[in-house]
């Protein structure tokens, strides 16, 4: 099927795709409030720029949207047009992923990742949270 907008329409409505204060993420900074930890949001000095930083506890949490980072679910669809475009950048979010939650590590930062269809089951989601936190 061929794409209905113009490519400059296009990059437009994809340029308002939101990269933080997610739907998502505020789901998780709410129950992770909830669950009584206090975090910072977005550090730019660390790899990565995780969504939730716990100084005190060396730890991150990034929350992922499954299309944009091919989550194994049924929401990271590959768009039928400019296949090659859209395999590259989805390579490249998958290659700056790994190498940020690497460089973390080296420096001694534990880190999670919650994808976006784990938000729907908050009990599942405060348990795994919990136990990340804790340990």
């Amino acid at each position: 099927m061929a794409d209905t907008l113009t490519p400059e329409h296009r990059s437009w409505l994809m340029g308002r795709v939101g990269q933080k204060h997610t739907k998502p993420e505020l789901v998780v900074r709410a129950l992770v409030h909830r669950l009584g930890f206090r975090f910072r949001l977005h550090r730019r000095d660390l790899p990565g720029r995780p969504d939730l930083v716990f100084p005190k506890l060396k730890k991150v949490v990034f929350v992922h949207g499954c299309f944009w980072h091919r989550h194994d679910c049924q929401k990271a669809t590959t768009p039928k047009s400019n296949e090659a475009y859209w395999q590259q950048k989805f390579t490249e979010n998958m290659d700056r992923d790994r190498k940020a939650v690497a460089e973390l590590s080296r420096l001694g930062w534990g880190s999670m990742v919650v994808w976006e269809c784990q938000t729907r089951d908050v009990d599942a989601l405060a348990n795994a949270v919990s136990t990340f936190l804790t340990k």
